[in-house]
Order: C-alpha cells, then sequence, then structure tokens
C-alpha cells in the first residue's frame, strides 16, 4: 500500500539546492516525492495524512558526524538506542558513531555489531566509523578495505591522537585507494601534557595547568602536510582555535582534500563558562577564549570551518562529579546542538541557511551518506524547527542516559518540534 504524507505551511530550507521558500512537501512510501511552493496549493492524494506546518521551517534532518555511546562495553553511560532517541530529540536524523568502545570498534565483527544493533533497536541512522588503527593504540592499522565493505563510513583514532607519522602516512595512503575519509582529533602528548583547561590568565587564576593551542596545531599542521603528500581525504574532527580554521583553509588553497570540523561548544561557549571549577565544561580540546570563540564563528559563518558537531560523549557521575582535574572529559549534546547553533542565528552571526548546511548537507557530503538534501527522490529525513520557540533544558528533559550537559538550566530560542525518518514521525514535541 502506498503512504502519503503531506507537511504543509512550512518555510522550506536546502542547502543542497539553495531552496528557501514557503511551500509543502509530499512524502510518499518514505521518500520525497514533491516539494516547493509549487504543491502548495495542489491538494493532496486521497487517503493523504495531513501535518499543518504552521510556518515552521523545514530542513533536512542534521547529520552529526561524531558521537561517541557506551555500546558496547559500557551501557550504563549510553547505549545506541538511547543515542538514537536523544537524536531524535534533537532533530538528528543520521549520526557516525566513534569506535571509542570497549572492546573497540576494530575489526569486521564489531561493525556488523553496530549496524545490526542499529537496525533492530535504533530510530535514526547510524553508522560506525572504524578504528584506525589496532585498539586505537596508534601502532599497526586495521584492515581497511574489509572494514569498508563490512559498512564503516570513515576511519578515525576516536578521543586518542595519532602520533606516529610514519604509520600515518601509510594510512593515508591506503584510504585514499578505497575513497575513504580519515577524521583525526590533532592533540600533541607532550605539548601541554596534563592541561585541563585553555592556557591563560584565567588557568593561572584557578590554578589549573593549562593546554596551549600549539598542542592543536602543531599536529594539525603535520596532518595536513600528509594529506596532502599522500592526496588522502583529511578530516580535522574537532578544532578549537581559528588558526586551525586558517591553516585547514590555506591546506585547501594549496590543492590538499581536507576539511574540518568544530564542536557546537566551541563555538557558543568559552573558558569563563567553567567559573567554580565546573566538570561539566571540561572538554577536550578546552573551551578557548571568547575572542577565540567569536573568530571561530566568523569562520563558520565564511565556510572555512565546513560542519558542526555535537561531541556527544556520554558520562556518568563517578567521571565528572570529582576534581576539575581529576574529572572525564566530555559532554553531552546530541539533544542541544541545534538550539545552541540556532544562538548563532539569532544573534545574526552566522546563516540559517549556513547553519543548516554545516549540520546536514556538508557532513552527509564529506562523508557521502544518504542524506542532507530534501531533493525529490530523496529519504525523505526532515526536521521540523520553530525557530522561536523558548524552552529551559532542564536535566529531566534529557533522554540521554547520561546527563553531563554544559547547558544544564539553558534558555534556549528554537528547537525541533518534529523529527520525520524516512517518512516516520520518531520525535514530536505533541
Amino acid at each position: 500500500m502506498t503512504r502519503t504524507i503531506v507537511l504543509k505551511n512550512l518555510r522550506i530550507l536546502d542547502p543542497s539546492r539553495n531552496l528557501d521558500e514557503n511551500g509543502s512537501i509530499v512524502i510518499e512510501n518514505g521518500r520525497i516525492a514533491a516539494i516547493g511552493s509549487g504543491v502548495q496549493n495542489q491538494g493532496a492524494p486521497e487517503g493523504a495524512e495531513i501535518v499543518d506546518g504552521r510556518g515552521m521551517i523545514a530542513a533536512p534532518g542534521l547529520v552529526d558526524a561524531r558521537v561517541f555511546t557506551g555500546e558496547p562495553g559500557g551501557e550504563h553511560r549510553e547505549t545506541i538506542e538511547s543515542a538514537a532517541r536523544a537524536a531524535a530529540a534533537g532533530g538528528v536524523t543520521t549520526f557516525i558513531v566513534m569506535p571509542d568502545t570497549d572492546p573497540v570498534i576494530d575489526d569486521i565483527a564489531l561493525v556488523e555489531f553496530v549496524l545490526k544493533a542499529a537496525r533492530d533497536k535504533a530510530i535514526v541512522n547510524v553508522h560506525p566509523a572504524a578504528a584506525l588503527t589496532k585498539h586505537l593504540a596508534g601502532e599497526e592499522m586495521t584492515e581497511f578495505g574489509l572494514l569498508r565493505d563490512a559498512g564503516a563510513v570513515a576511519f578515525t583514532n576516536g578521543r586518542n591522537p595519532m602520533h606516529n607519522a610514519q604509520v600515518l602516512r601509510r594510512a593515508m595512503t591506503y584510504a585514499r585507494e578505497f575513497g575513504s575519509v580519515i577524521a583525526l582529533e590533532t592533540r600533541d602528548k607532550h605539548l601541554g601534557a596534563g592541561g585541563v583547561m585553555n592556557e591563560g590568565l584565567l588557568a593561572s587564576w584557578l590554578g589549573l595547568s593549562g593546554t596551549p593551542r600549539e598542542a592543536e596545531l602543531v599536529p594539525l599542521e603535520r596532518d595536513l602536510r600528509i594529506a596532502a603528500l599522500t592526496r588522502a581525504k583529511y578530516h580535522a574532527a574537532q578544532i578549537s582555535v581559528p588558526e586551525s580554521a586558517e591553516a585547514v583553509k590555506i591546506a585547501r588553497e594549496r590543492g590538499a582534500n581536507v576539511t574540518c570540523a568544530a564542536s557546537i561548544n566551541h563555538l557558543t561557549l568559552n573558558e569563563n563558562d567553567i567559573g567554580e571549577y565546573r566538570t561539566f565544561f571540561k572538554l577536550s580540546p578546552p573551551l578557548r577564549g571568547e575572542d577565540d570563540r567569536k573568530a571561530m564563528v566568523d569562520a563558520l559563518a565564511r565556510g572555512e570551518i565546513d560542519i558542526i558537531v555535537s561531541s556527544h560523549d556520554p558520562q556518568d557521575v563517578d567521571t565528572k562529579r570529582l576534581p576539575f582535574a581529576d574529572a572525564a572529559d566530555g559532554a553531552i549534546g546530541l539533544e542541544t546542538m541545534l538550539a545552541a547553533a540556532l544562538r548563532l542565528h539569532h544573534s545574526g552571526e552566522v546563516p540559517l541557511m549556513r547553519l543548516i548546511d554545516a549540520l546536514s548537507t556538508r557532513p552527509a557530503k564529506i562523508f557521502g551518506l544518504d542524506a542532507g538534501t530534501l531533493a525529490p527522490g530523496a529519504r525523505a529525513d526532515i526536521v521540523l524547527i520553530d525557530v522561536d520557540e523558548p524552552w529551559l533544558a532542564t536535566k529531566d528533559c534529557f533522554v540521554s542516559r547520561s546527563k553531563n550537559t554544559p547547558f544544564e538550566d539553558a534558555r534556549f530560542t528554537g528547537r525541533a518540534v518534529s523529527t520525520y525518518v524516512a517518512g516516520e514521525r520518531v520525535h514530536s514535541l505533541g
């Protein structure tokens, strides 16, 4: 039987086609059959379900390229199922799960485990990134071809930086042959070793050890040079200072196939938010100064920072309710990424089309995912957004199993009202 849904009275934003117009969306059997202003007053097929969008924004479902879960091995923090429900609540219809699990996702059986768990339990699309090196140890490459064929969409060392340049060169060379993306967090193990926040005056006042920006820049510059040497697809998984965005821009201008991401935390928060040793703000890389944050936002607006990620990293009470220096890094973010990003829209710093591009269309393109577009024939992964709805991010409203959010009790304007995956509504506020 043909199932038809008509979403009407919408403002449609689709960066993949530079489309911004009022209209309707017709969904048939999980795919977009027709869309735009020309559909608005054409009626609806007999028996179709009609949904009045009431002027809300319809955008491609968000794509989050950096999500950590606890499954397998740490299900008390987050499962694939609970992460998927959190994603749907935040308007995320597709996410890439990192290999930092126990055991590490470094062989075919574990890639297949993630995909099976996603098919059986997840209400959104889940794609595994496989480990770049065995056990994430940085010394021995994994089987790229077999892992890619099993369903891995990228290769990464997750939270662990790569220190062996020769292994990295070899890995990039292999990845190029398979057309795969290498996504790395850049962090030097010696510069700022033991640093727990941004190096500067505030760290001195708080009596905490600092991490300089060079701890990110030095390995990033190395990675960009190796990417140019090998002609590999390289993605800087999470940058935190504007000099990093500038380095990526220069590498691109020289012909390297490189991209970069910033977490929503580094675009909307700064080191001052740490306040009196608030461990929910302890992140890696650390939150930087306000001038850095503003410069990062400008780089995002210009497209020099390609995408926004949540860096969703659930931690429990035992690892967060500790002295600041001893607390684990990380924060949840699937449910707040969109709302926090809309702060940049309301402040006039980043156009809404560029935000949606960075949250959906561009990450889908970088990682070769079937997402990020509302073109006719595409899978109907759609988020309906009320950009003006005020809400309070209380602990009780989070779907994630863990509650370690830097946005606890934050006031937001704008959120995902409904989320559709392949035409099925998987989240609704009411």
